[in-house]
């Protein structure tokens, strides 16, 4: 059963997702409402509504909201209309996509925008353009747009297809019916088989185990992927498998509405004028998969939309990057700017009518629909131009920017998909960009929310390494040497084939241990032997092979390893445990099992054989420690240095002791113990107190070490983004001391820090306690150790240039096993200067300091704990002292909690953030963030469906982040940068011709020009620098980590970047207007011919504008390849062939004035003047700028040049040592099978149990005498990182 905490937390989340037709409430006023439910739902139930049953169960209290079910009655439950099985991810069918589609297209302001503008140059009396000029790329970007929308959309119908035409056993008329997962509806019976998943959330009705238990893996749900028990009631367990009594079976369910809360469910069962009660250990939800258990059968109680795993999903939301977000908030400064040139040039045209054109109607005649008087026709003229100058200058909101935009995304994605080197070849698994639309903002993340089960782990539990009577065994020594080896792919595993029970996936290096096994060696013996009793491990015969079933994966581990090395667990009764050792069988009484829990940290078996009595333990070492018999010699502190050696190795420690026992006392005890187990009052703590009189003066056996293998590459990847600048926080379903293990095995957590907060309180006031305790000690060392190591220690380790070097800089760095980045080839240089121009990774943030925040601080906070964090009077506290901390793991949390907690830190901080996860625990956190990775794991594919990107490893995020996404952003705003220089430099040229026009919308260019200018002549240049630009290289970007943190702070283009690009497009247009202007004004060619025409100055003006365009992209380009040459100097000679076609073959309005301008030296005259004063200002600042503020990338570039490559910092430990001492007990999180076991509800009937107690005695195998244990072998002295100096 759940604490009462985890009931609170639990009712408090699931508010939400409990009333699916209310409209969404804000957070903080459903947790208060719901507060007040629950004090309301404890309260006892009338009278009348108690069910008389004897057994004892809580009533539930039917409500208004209650739903209704009975078992095989279609027609009954159709009246209820509840949601069929049928899942719908998708947004669009073939009726209503275009509809819809085009609704959410014209929502963007952009579309809009032209849309209305379409509309305007339809009207011929304010229109100089023709529609054409922004019909075509409208309708351009609204298909393009809709393309890659429908082809999403077909993706998730396909997926959907999947899932609903998956087949499920339905019992029809009490026969079985193989039917589609879609077509099961609320109130079916279905059966289930091994292995297969579940369907929808039934109510469990009967299994193939004894008295009705079956077996589930959760990992979709929470991550776990340790098995989990569910219980039928044994009145319909009885039914078994006979289809016709099943098929009649016609109870009534009356249960709660469908909510999110994965660990409640309240409800009765009225069946044969009996109820009973219902609750969550009655019940498989969907997304289970079925263990251990041959089949089985239930009555569905949600389905489709209503189940627990589909209310836990969260909604899909619209997801647009940062870089969107500011395009709007321009696009509308630019809508802005327009209107002021209109305006502008509205008010004088007016005054220029009035006061000059009225008098030049016999040569400029007004318009029929302009009054003769002069002023109202001054004004009316006026009125039209303002439309007039909107349509002319409309491509200062270029819609072709959308069209290049999306291309280079879509581009992007398949970059992504192609690289090799993130392509998993263990199970053929590419990295896949699912979305298009959010390239860039994998350059800008600043936090990263990760899953640890299947994340960072890879869910596989191995006996490493063991200590056993202060003997380590697991390393591989060189005979020759003496010197530990390091166990590769390539080091060779001991065979164990001698052993008909082995198993061939397990491996063993060690010889030295086996060899022990072989000889007799009593204290590995004994150490096997326990490993091979103490447990609640349940065997299995599955064709022909021995399995086991445990609740938690360690346990399996320490079985398996017990069994590999001779010492087989073959089958337990409610009194007995059957082991083989060595081939021999040995049957113990089993007399008591004292069951784990987490106040225990332990558990312990009571055997009798050969009329002797043991008591075996296992469990957290400071906790036997702490039990363990005062004795002499050394084996305490070598186990205790072996402890710390594994520890610091990252592995799950459980130390292991026993004791004997006299035959009077146990009676005595074991007399106690049955009252205590009777109390109706206090028995968990009367049990515990009993448990802790005969847990005393244990003997140490020794230590187990057990690997929770990560993932390959994660401490380097952890290391690699927290030098990067990103905030990495742990979020995971699973126990706390399980995720601390692994938050210092990936260097999460480092012996380093100043502090790792726990908070663990189960009330508010507790918590409120702990984190004002969290802050007062962050001021402290805040306050004495500000912003860095101690003083002394930054004066040893400061080398002479003023750079720290990596040792002393630990407590300064985001990544502790990893070298700062000041390189050794530019000490003073790199470690001083600005990341980038605008101030590196520096923030405004008073707590935050270059690229770290903290000194050293990590917070470990609780699921139960995290519920009152969240509440509105203590987030602030809570994000106070979580944002101080350079590591931060959630344990023990909900789906939905992952969720809230993404969100709080994207309201608050308002950070770019990115989840990470494997299983459909983790799709409501995947969908919450700004981008959501998915990882193709062991838990299915909920996850990779609901993501943005997905990858095979955890170690491909790197890659993913540092290279492709640092690439997009750098590429999209340089894209960005150039493409509102080039069109204010082609647009505002009509604003400057305006003063000289008498601003009478007369254009300067061709209307063909200015249709095709952002289509053909300067498109391709411009996406070829936005697919294919780099400043480095792949490889320098891994290496160099800091190279990415300018897109925290949107350095690259923000709104300082914008205004410089348009001040600098602004003039350059004046430069290109007002020369050629001057130039031709009035001029005459040697021949004689005039040279001042309206034609041959827009040619000329134009021409100097495109070789303008090209000139500023070949600066801008750093990157240079074939397609760059094609598309840079081929859209110059496009330009000219494309002029000459236009005019001559179709027979344009400017022919021949290109061509008279090319043949006269003043044409090359004033392009030439030109091109220098445009050319010579922006060069020159650009040496200025990388010779006294350079970026690290320009360095990095500049260091390449002239000396090669730059060299590689130094990677990360894949080990991080751990000095201090602390356990690293790891074990199952709920209750083992211990109850069950003793009770013998989860045994099968043994036919000769009563056969193998007696012949216990006649059975060899008594337990020996310890001899004295043997010296330890002599060792190599170990290396690592605090005893190398690097």
């Amino acid at each position: 059963m759940c604490a009462r905490s985890e009931a609170v937390e639990l009712e408090v989340l699931g508010a939400e997702g409990s009333e699916a037709r209310v409209p969404p409430r804000p957070l903080r006023l459903s947790l208060l409402e719901l507060l007040g439910k629950l004090v309301r739902r404890d309260q006892p139930a009338p009278s009348h509504r108690r069910a008389k049953h004897n057994h004892r169960f809580r009533t539930f209290v039917s409500c208004e909201n209650e739903r209704r079910i009975k078992a095989n009655n279609r027609e009954y439950n159709a009246q209820f209309r509840y949601a069929n099985n049928y899942i719908k991810t998708s947004k669009y069918s073939i009726i209503t996509f275009l509809p819809l589609n085009l609704l959410e297209q014209f929502q963007r302001l952009a579309n809009f925008y032209f849309l209305c503008l379409l509309v305007l140059q339809l009207i011929p009396a304010i229109s100089s353009l023709t529609p054409i000029t922004t019909a075509i790329p409208l309708i351009g970007v609204l298909a393009l747009t809709a393309v890659k929308d429908a082809y999403d959309d077909f993706q998730r119908h396909q997926n959907d297809s999947q899932v609903n035409h998956r087949r499920a056993k339905t019992l029809r008329n009490g026969k079985l019916v193989e039917e589609k997962w879609a077509s099961v509806q609320v109130g079916d019976v279905i059966r289930l088989e091994n292995d297969q998943f579940v369907a929808a959330d039934i109510l469990l009705l009967s299994s193939s185990e004894p008295n009705g238990l079956c077996y589930i893996e959760t990992a979709e749900l929470d991550g776990e992927t340790n098995l989990k028990c569910r219980q039928c009631l044994l009145e319909t367990a009885a039914m078994g498998q006979d289809d016709a009594q099943l098929g009649a079976f016609d109870g009534e369910i009356v249960c709660e509405t469908p909510n999110n809360l994965l660990n409640k469910f309240e409800g009765t069962l009225s069946w044969r004028n009996q109820h009973f009660s219902l609750d969550n250990d009655k019940i498989l939800l969907r997304g289970c998969v079925l263990r251990n258990t041959s089949w089985c059968y239930g009555v569905v109680v949600f389905a489709g939309k209503d189940t627990k795993l589909m209310q836990n999903s969260g909604k899909t939301k619209f997801k647009r990057t940062s870089i969107d977000r500011l395009l709007n908030f321009l696009i509308i400064g630019i809508v802005f700017f327009l209107l002021s040139m209109c305006v502008f040039c509205t008010v004088a045209c007016g005054v220029w009518e009035w006061l000059v054109g009225r008098y030049f109607q016999v040569y400029l005649p007004w318009d029929t629909l302009v009054p003769a008087d002069p002023t109202w026709g001054a004004v009316i003229i006026a009125l039209l131009v303002f439309f007039s100058y909107a349509i002319v200058m409309n491509t200062v909101v270029p819609i072709s920017l959308y069209v290049s935009v999306e291309v280079i995304r879509f581009a992007q994605s398949f970059l992504i998909n192609w690289d090799e080197k993130m392509y998993y070849e263990k199970t053929g698994t590419a990295a896949k960009a699912r979305t298009t639309t959010l390239n860039e903002e994998l350059g800008q993340i600043q936090y990263i929310f990760s899953d640890k089960t299947g994340t960072l782990t890879q869910n596989i539990m191995t006996f490493n390494k063991c200590s056993i009577a202060g003997v380590c065994y697991g390393d591989v020594v060189d005979e020759t040497t003496g010197e530990t080896l390091e166990i590769n792919e390539s080091s060779e595993p001991l065979d164990f084939s001698f052993n008909p029970e082995y198993e061939p996936e397990f491996k063993f290096f060690d010889p030295t241990l086996l060899d022990a096994v072989k000889r007799g060696d009593s204290h590995v013996h004994d150490f096997f032997r326990l490993l091979a009793l103490c447990h609640t491990v349940m065997p299995d015969q599955k064709n022909g092979r021995l399995e086991y079933q445990a609740q938690s994966p360690d346990e399996s581990a320490l079985v398996s390893a017990a069994r590999n090395f001779g010492f087989v667990f073959r089958e337990r009764s409610p009194n007995s445990i059957t082991i083989e050792v060595m081939g021999n069988t040995e049957v113990y009484e089993l007399l008591c099992i004292l069951d784990f829990n987490n106040v225990r940290k332990r558990m312990s078996v009571i055997l009798r054989k050969d009329g002797e009595i043991r008591l075996y333990t296992k469990g957290a070492d400071n906790v036997i420690y702490e039990r363990l018999k005062a004795t002499k010699g050394d084996v305490k502190s070598k186990t205790q240095e072996h402890l710390n050696k594994f520890a610091g190795e990252g592995l799950r420690t459980l130390a292991l002791a026993w004791r004997p026992l006299e035959e009077r006392g146990f009676a005595e005890w074991k007399r106690r113990h049955h009252a205590a187990a009777l109390a109706l009052h206090d028995r968990d703590e009367q049990l515990d107190a009993i448990y802790e009189e005969i847990e005393t003066d244990l003997l140490l056996l020794g230590v187990t070490a057990i690997e929770d293998k990560l993932q390959d590459g994660v401490p380097e990847t952890i290391a690699n983004l927290s030098m990067a600048g990103i905030k990495i926080w742990v979020l995971t379903g699973d126990k706390q001391e399980t995720a601390i293990n692994i938050g210092y095995s990936c260097q999460l957590l480092t012996d380093d820090m100043a502090e790792v907060f726990v908070v663990d309180g189960a009330s508010y006031d507790d918590v409120n306690k702990q984190l004002a305790k969290c802050r007062d000690s962050i001021r402290v060392v805040n306050t004495f150790m500000p912003h860095g190591p101690r003083p002394s220690d930054a004066k040893r380790d400061e080398e002479p240039n003023g750079a720290v070097s990596g040792r002393g800089a630990n407590v300064k760095l985001n990544a502790p096993a990893v070298s700062v980045v000041t390189f050794r080839w530019e000490h003073n240089s790199l470690a001083h200067s600005n990341e980038y121009v605008s101030g590196g990774a520096h923030t405004s943030e008073p707590h935050e300091h270059a690229n770290d925040d903290s000194n050293g601080f990590a917070i470990v906070v609780n699921g139960h704990s995290l519920v009152h964090c969240l509440h509105p009077k203590l987030e602030e506290k809570f994000l106070e002292v979580v944002l101080h901390c350079r590591s931060v793991i959630c344990c023990r949390v909900t789906p939905l909690q992952k969720a809230m907690v993404v969100e709080l830190i994207k309201k608050s901080r308002k950070a770019v953030t990115l989840a990470i996860g494997d299983g459909a625990n983790d799709v409501s956190m995947i969908k919450a963030a700004h981008i959501g990775v998915g990882i193709s794991g062991q838990e299915g594919m909920q996850a990779v469906l609901a993501s943005d990107y997905s990858i095979a490893q955890f170690r491909f995020l790197q890659r993913l982040l540092l290279v492709h996404g640092r690439w997009s952003y750098y590429r999209m705003c340089k894209f960005l940068r150039y493409f509102f220089y080039k069109n204010f430099a082609f647009t505002v040229c009509h604003f400057w011709f305006a003063f000289f026009c008498g601003f009478s919308a007369q254009t300067v260019f061709d209307e063909m020009f200015i249709s095709v200018y952002n289509l053909f002549y300067t498109s391709l240049p411009v996406l070829a620098l936005g697919v294919f630009e780099q400043d480095v290289s792949d490889a320098t970007s891994l290496q160099f980590p800091k190279l990415y943190a300018p897109g925290h702070t949107s350095q690259l283009f923000n709104k300082t970047e914008f205004i410089k690009s348009t001040l600098h497009g602004c003039f350059t247009s004046l430069v290109l207007f007002l020369i050629p202007y001057g130039t031709y004004n009035d001029g005459l060619a040697a021949d004689g011919r005039v040279l001042s025409d309206h034609m041959l100055l827009g040619s000329v003006v134009a021409t100097i504008l495109i070789i303008d365009n090209t000139t500023q992209i070949a600066l801008d380009t750093t990157y240079w390849t074939v397609f760059n040459h094609v598309t840079i100097w081929g859209s110059l000679v496009s330009y000219f062939v494309l002029d000459y076609f236009y005019n001559y073959a179709i027979g344009g309005p400017y022919v021949g004035s290109l061509t008279v301008a090319l043949t006269q030296p003043t044409f090359w005259f004033t392009a030439v003047l030109t091109m220098i004063i445009l050319m010579v200002p922006v060069v020159s600042w650009r040496l200025a700028s990388a010779r006294a503020r350079g970026t690290l990338a320009e360095r990095l570039r500049l260091r390449q040049r002239w000396r090669g490559a730059a060299p590689a910092p130094r990677t990360p430990s894949a080990r991080r040592a751990r000095r201090s001492v602390r356990s690293g007990y790891a074990f199952a999180h709920q209750e083992g099978f211990g109850r069950l076991i003793t009770s013998g509800k989860i045994m099968r009937r043994i036919p000769h149990a009563d056969a193998a107690f007696s012949a216990l005695a006649s059975l060899p195998g008594k337990f020996h005498a310890r001899p004295s244990s043997p010296p330890p072998e002599p060792k190599a002295p170990t290396q690592n990182l605090d005893t190398v100096d690097l």
